[in-house]
C-alpha cells in the first residue's frame, strides 16, 4: 500500500475539485451594491458568511438572503478569528462564499482568512468592490493627496490612547490629508461579564465624528504640537456611498455641534497643504462658507 502524506493530499484535492472560497466585497451601501461577479459567486455557494463587526450595511441579513436567494449565517468576530475552520470546512470541494462589507482587503482579519486558507491548499478568490478608502473622495479631496489611514478608538476612563497623533504629524509634513477612520464596538462584553464568562453582550456602539473630533481636541491639549487644535481644518463624512450620505467641512470645533445622523462616521483631517480645486469642491460642504475660506488661507499660509 502507497502512503500519501495529507498535505500532499490536499494539494491533489485542491487540483481536482475546482471550487473555492470567495471572499466578496459588498461595497458600502445596501444588497444592490455587489458586483455581478460577486453575486454568481454568491448565488453559486453552498454556504454564505457574513462578516458583521468590522463595519455594516444599511441593510440586514435578511434583506441580503431575499436580493441573494440565499441563507446568510454571520460571523462575528469570534467565529472569523477563532473559528476559521468552521469557514473553511470542505471549501475545497464546495464554494464558500465570505462577504464583506467595502473591499476584502479593508480589514486585517480577512487577509488572515486568506492565509489560513492557503495553508490549508483552499483555492481562493477575491472579489472587490467600493470601500471607505477610495468613496473618501466624495468629499472633494484628491485620492494621492492622502497620507497613512489612522485609527481612533473609544477612549475609556483609564485608556485614551493617542499614538497615531505621530501618524497625523507625518503626513502633514508631506502636506497629505488623514483619513480616520472610527472605532466600532459590536458584541462587545462588560469586564464583569468577560470575568465571569457569561456570554452577555453591550449594545452596539459606533463612534461618530463628534466625539472623534472631542478625542482628538483632547490628545491636542495633552500634546500641544498644534496639529488638531479647535481651528484645524476637517471634513466629517457620514454614511459614504448611500442616499443619505452627509458632508460637512469646517474647524473641529465646529464639527463637534454638527448632527450627522446616524453611522457609519469617518473624519478626514486636512494636511498642510490643499490644492484650489479641492477647497473650491470642498468648500459647498463648509459650515460656514465665510469662516472655511479663512481656514483655508491660514492652511494655505502655514504650508
Amino acid at each position: 500500500m502507497c502512503w500519501v502524506s495529507w498535505p500532499a493530499f490536499s494539494v491533489f484535492l485542491a487540483l481536482v475539485f475546482s471550487e473555492m472560497l470567495y471572499v466578496v466585497g459588498l461595497g458600502l451601501s445596501d444588497e444592490k451594491d455587489i458586483t455581478l461577479k460577486g453575486l454568481e459567486a454568491v448565488k453559486g455557494s453552498e454556504r454564505v458568511y457574513l462578516e458583521a463587526y468590522t463595519s455594516i450595511l444599511t441593510v440586514g441579513k435578511e434583506k441580503l438572503e431575499e436580493f441573494y436567494g440565499k441563507s446568510v449565517i454571520i460571523a462575528d468576530r469570534e467565529m472569523v478569528e477563532s473559528e476559521s475552520d468552521a469557514i473553511l470546512a470542505n471549501a475545497g470541494t464546495v464554494d464558500v462564499s465570505f462577504l464583506v462589507v467595502g473591499d476584502p482587503y479593508g480589514a486585517t482579519t480577512h487577509t488572515d482568512l486568506v492565509i489560513r486558507a492557503r495553508e490549508l491548499h483552499i483555492p481562493v478568490q477575491v472579489i472587490h468592490n467600493a470601500s471607505i478608502m477610495n468613496a473618501v473622495g466624495a468629499c472633494g479631496l484628491q485620492l494621492y493627496n492622502f497620507g497613512q489611514t489612522i485609527s481612533i478608538v473609544f477612549f475609556t476612563e483609564t485608556w485614551r490612547p493617542d499614538s497615531f497623533y505621530d501618524r497625523i504629524k507625518e503626513n502633514k509634513q508631506y502636506g497629505l490629508h488623514t483619513l480616520c477612520l472610527l472605532d466600532i464596538k459590536v458584541k462587545e462584553q462588560s469586564i464583569e461579564n468577560m470575568a465571569r464568562g457569561r456570554k452577555i453582550y453591550e449594545p452596539p456602539r459606533y463612534m461618530t465624528i463628534n466625539q472623534a473630533a472631542e478625542q482628538l481636541l483632547e490628545i491636542e491639549e495633552n500634546r500641544g504640537e498644534g496639529l488638531c487644535k479647535p481651528e484645524s481644518l476637517a471634513i466629517g463624512c457620514a454614511r459614504i456611498g448611500t442616499d443619505t450620505q452627509k458632508i460637512v467641512a469646517g474647524s473641529l470645533e465646529e464639527l463637534v455641534d454638527v448632527d450627522f445622523g446616524g453611522p457609519l462616521h469617518s473624519l478626514v483631517l486636512i494636511g498642510s497643504k490643499m490644492h484650489h480645486m479641492e477647497a473650491d469642491f470642498v468648500r459647498e460642504f463648509a459650515v460656514n462658507k465665510e469662516s472655511f475660506d479663512l481656514l483655508v488661507k491660514k492652511v494655505e499660509e502655514s504650508g
